[in-house]
């Protein structure tokens, strides 16, 4: 079983406090994309979207006239935490019991396709996580302090990690836990994996499934929809 956990509760700094989450893609809004992505997959039991707590009502409101008589509840649980690692901590508190596997995605990537968030579920039964991405398409340059570049990677070795990112439940407890108690917050849900020495696949995905972090990307956004439709 797993459960989907999309992170819906940041503070949209790079859109000049607008929330993302609320713009429209395609005549609906961010995170109704991002959550009806997920209801068509099988294995996926449940789905929990966390925003922070005055919200609540209105995401509420939004997603239940969107996900109205789905076979997978969709539950908005008041979760913002500080800092993103803190609000999935948060938020494991609301799961199902019967939860075996967590699935987390960004609130913010509306355009995942679910045949790529299939894949990557079942990778992630099979090595214990897995995290979908991108090879890197650009050079990329390692900096020093001072400006000047250290090195350049071997560009064939460079994945852009995207999400959904999805884990074996009581393994992610338990990294969790290790990353609490030696004082690391990621940015990054593999990072506290993969730094206990778990495996995380990397599943292969598509470009288009951007994050909307700027107002240029909702056009980049509705662009890419046209050409996925």
């Amino acid at each position: 079983m797993f459960s989907v956990l999309i992170l819906a509760a940041g503070n949209s700094t790079r859109m000049g406090g607008e929330n993302k989450q609320l713009l429209m893609v395609g005549e609906k809004p961010v995170i109704v994309r991002s959550t009806e992505a997920f209801l068509e997959i099988s294995g996926v039991k449940e789905v929990l979207v966390a925003v922070k707590e005055e919200e609540k009502p209105y995401f509420d409101q939004l997603l239940s006239s969107f996900t109205k008589g789905g076979d997978i509840p969709v539950t908005v649980i008041p979760s913002g935490g500080e800092t993103r690692q803190k609000t999935v901590e948060q938020s494991l508190a609301y799961l199902s019991d019967e939860a075996k596997y967590i699935a987390i995605h960004d609130g913010a990537r509306p355009l995942v396709r679910k045949e790529d968030a299939a894949r990557t579920f079942a990778s992630c039964q099979t090595v214990g996580g897995a995290v979908l991405g991108v090879m890197a398409k650009d050079t990329v340059k390692i900096i020093r302090k001072d400006g000047l570049i250290e090195v350049s990677p071997d560009r064939s070795t460079l994945f852009a990690a995207q999400t959904p990112q999805a884990f074996k439940l009581s393994e992610y407890r338990a990294a969790l836990e290790t990353a609490k108690q030696e004082h690391f917050d990621f940015t990054d849900d593999a990072q506290l994996f993969e730094r206990t020495g778990r495996k995380v696949a990397a599943v292969i995905g598509h470009y288009d499934n951007i994050k909307i972090t700027t107002p240029e990307d909702v056009k980049i956004a509705e662009s890419l929809l046209e050409q996925m439709e």
